[in-house]
């Protein structure tokens, strides 16, 4: 045999490969040999006629597609090998030249991408500083008191916070529509359930008020016949429910039950501790994302097309298992959202992409850093799988081959060396 290797864009190239004479009409004659065993010619018991007439029968293309199949998978190590290819997907083949004395086989390979890196070393970003504002740890107190806040009913106007009991029908064009129509059904004003305009309609309604609600329903609504198209709700207010907080004393604590909190001192500093260690997260977030958006954007690579695909499947396979969850399922989504699965997929692939990209920047990074684990580093690794799912150390490394642990700790490794390098 021998073979070419033409790489082209997006990361994939055509591999040819050509058997020599005697190989290809020796897999030509074990092919003939394979296919006489199922053919049946009269005067002779299935499988022993005469080679000769065998071939007459069964034609020179079923013999050439036979061979084809038996030589196929060896061709294509051989190419592989000689040529050092670190295939991603599944090749496709063709057959460029075929005769009864030569042919030449194309695979077309998707293969790994190479990473031309930007100057990953000379970037700086600066990490902000997690600070928890007076007003910040207020509104948190505030945000406390909200949830044991009790509902009240008033004789005055709602305004946005309140809650309003209210019966309801949509109307299209004077007939009522499908899915419009609710019964006491307590709406918090300012929360967004409804329409938009709906609810501002509500603001300064009182109690046993019929009130005519125009709206107009948004382009992208889930209901064909209601997308973008104007409705009139006919609205009756039952109630209307002010939100009253409780004060922030020793009572209220002893009813919150946080451990080692007791006073309204001890609330302040919990509270602030949280929101502290929650901000710093958040600012290691966004430090993080701001500096691989500068290191992976300016690398080039080609990313090809059966890696998008296959990480989009994933990518929506995930997306699938998580509205089930949630209890909704797919079909409800896109009813609910206005959007069909190919233009879902096609919004998912964007993201498969970007996570391609970064993926393959940061392993070019680990490599070009010589990044490898001790046993130590690897043991550790394996150690915080365990503790994060909850399972025997000794099963996770049963489970879990040691490569891709290695992989994972060598793209932490190379998001460490960037942060640490960032704030030089």
């Amino acid at each position: 045999m021998k073979s070419t290797w033409q790489l082209n864009e997006k990361s994939t190239g055509v591999l040819k490969v050509t058997l020599n004479e005697a190989f290809w009409k020796e897999t030509q004659e074990k092919a003939l040999h394979k296919l006489a065993k199922n053919v049946q010619i009269d005067g002779f018991r299935k499988g022993s006629a005469p080679l000769a007439m065998v071939k007459k029968q069964i034609g020179e293309g079923a013999i050439f597609n036979e061979a084809i199949d038996m030589v196929a998978n060896e061709a294509y190590q051989f190419g592989v090998n000689e040529h050092d290819l670190k295939p991603v997907a599944q090749a496709s083949l063709d057959v460029s030249a075929l005769t009864a004395d030569s042919i030449t086989l194309d695979f077309t390979i998707p293969v790994e991408p190479t990473v031309t890196l930007s100057d990953y070393q000379s970037v700086r970003v600066k990490k902000e500083a997690a600070t928890v504002t007076d007003d910040e740890l207020n509104q948190e107190l505030e945000t406390i008191q909200n949830r044991y806040a009790e509902l009240v009913i008033s004789d005055e106007p709602a305004a946005l916070g309140d809650t309003v009991v209210i019966d309801f029908e949509g109307f299209k064009d004077e007939i009522p529509f499908e899915g419009g129509k609710g019964e006491n059904f307590p709406l918090e004003l300012g929360s967004n359930s409804f329409i938009e305009g709906f609810e501002t309609q509500l603001v300064g309604a009182i109690k046993d008020q019929d009130l005519d609600v125009n709206v107009t329903f948004p382009e992208d609504y889930g209901v064909a016949t209601l997308a973008g198209q104007p409705a009139l709700f006919k609205v009756k207010v039952h109630e209307v429910k002010k939100r009253v907080l409780p004060e922030i004393d020793e009572e209220f604590i002893k009813d919150l039950a946080i451990e080692k909190v007791t006073n309204v001192e001890e609330l302040k500093d919990y509270v602030l501790n949280d929101l502290t260690t929650k901000k710093e997260k958040a600012v290691e977030e966004q430090f993080e994302e701001e500096l691989l958006n500068l290191v992976v954007e300016p690398s080039e690579v080609e990313i090809p097309d059966a890696m998008i695909e296959e990480e989009t499947y994933h990518m929506f396979e995930d997306f699938k298992q998580r509205l089930e969850q949630q209890n909704y399922t797919l079909d409800l989504y896109m009813q609910l959202s206005g959007q069909d699965e190919p233009y879902l997929k096609e919004q998912i692939a964007v993201d498969a992409e970007k996570k391609i990209k970064l993926r393959l920047v940061l392993e070019a990074i680990a490599a070009e850093q010589n990044f490898e684990a001790t046993d130590e580093q690897l043991d550790a690794e394996y150690d915080l799988i365990s503790k994060n799912y909850g399972i025997d150390l000794e099963q996770v490394k049963q489970i879990i081959h040691k490569e891709v642990v290695l992989k994972e700790w060598r793209l932490k490794s190379a998001i460490d060396y960037l942060k640490e390098n960032a704030q030089q």
